[in-house]
């Protein structure tokens, strides 16, 4: 009986054993991938105003690429950008096809299918409106057709379904009622509607402040309407399920706030040191 007591602990343990070392082997699997390959792939868009655009030279350039390159080099790997439309970035499901994105804000749904390891930058919203819109204060945007990009924090504001339940968040007041939303890819397809002229194809534009001056200096006939909707996070962003990345992310962004890096570069793309909250 001893011996057959013995046996079975022993088969315990060997399964234990191997479960453990079956979890060891799967956790990092990311981390192993992007050493591996000695590339990290990176989800980033092409007109994100100065937060990520393609240069002169059609290379991947802005503040939020810069900081993305930041951590490649912490990782000592190559970095790679592909282009899939931010709707399908923030729905999860990635499967393999990119390893991390920029510029997501942390709310508490996403983190069901994200993990977040660093806040590096804080993104005031507002609302944009053609330069002969007779609108004068937010209010006047009731009733009026008002877009936003898809699957975004803009678009939940102007649906008045935005909670704003990330760290440090404050209470937000919806400051109009729009009498229909339009969701678009990005804000710079919104602003090609609304270039059109006041009321053709849209009223207004909820959009990033960066985003919105950049437009505004490149010559689109928009102006702002009314001060801040609000500011939230940005965040580098990887699916869940890779502690051991998240950790090596996490540790790259913190020696990039604290030699001042993330600040010099805010101030080089925006003239404003987003990296803390207005």
């Amino acid at each position: 009986m001893c011996k057959l007591i013995t046996m079975i602990a022993a088969a315990a343990s060997l399964t234990v054993a191997s479960l453990t070392s079956s979890a060891t082997a799967n956790a990092g699997a990311v981390l192993d991938k992007v050493l591996a390959t000695k590339t990290l792939t990176v989800a980033a868009g092409t007109n994100w105003g100065k937060m990520s655009f393609l240069n002169d030279k059609h290379e991947f350039d802005g503040f939020d690429v810069e900081v993305a390159k930041g951590v490649a080099q912490h990782l000592g790997v190559q970095i790679k950008f592909v282009t899939p439309s931010w709707d399908i970035v923030a729905a999860g499901k990635w499967q393999g096809r990119w390893d991390m994105t920029i510029g997501m804000t942390p709310t508490k749904a996403r983190t069901e299918l994200f993990d977040f390891p660093a806040l590096y930058a804080y993104q005031p919203a507002v609302a944009v409106v053609h330069k002969d819109s007779k609108a004068t204060k937010l209010s006047d945007l009731d009733g009026k057709v008002v877009g936003a990009t898809a699957n975004s924090t803009l678009l939940a504001y102007v649906n008045h379904s935005l909670i704003p339940d990330w760290i440090g968040a404050k209470p937000i007041q919806f400051q109009f009622t729009p009498g229909e939303v339009k969701a678009y890819d990005t804000s710079t397809v919104a602003f090609d509607d609304l270039r059109l002229g006041d009321g053709v194809r849209l009223d207004a534009v909820v959009t990033d402040k960066t985003i919105a001056l950049d437009a505004i200096g490149a010559s689109y006939p928009l102006k702002l309407l009314g001060g801040t909707l609000f500011t939230s996070p940005s965040a580098l962003v990887i699916e869940l399920g890779d502690k051991e990345l998240s950790d090596r992310i996490a540790a790259a962004i913190k020696g990039m706030r604290d030699n001042g890096t993330i600040s010099k570069l805010s101030i080089k793309w925006y003239g404003v040191d987003y990296s803390v909250e207005q």
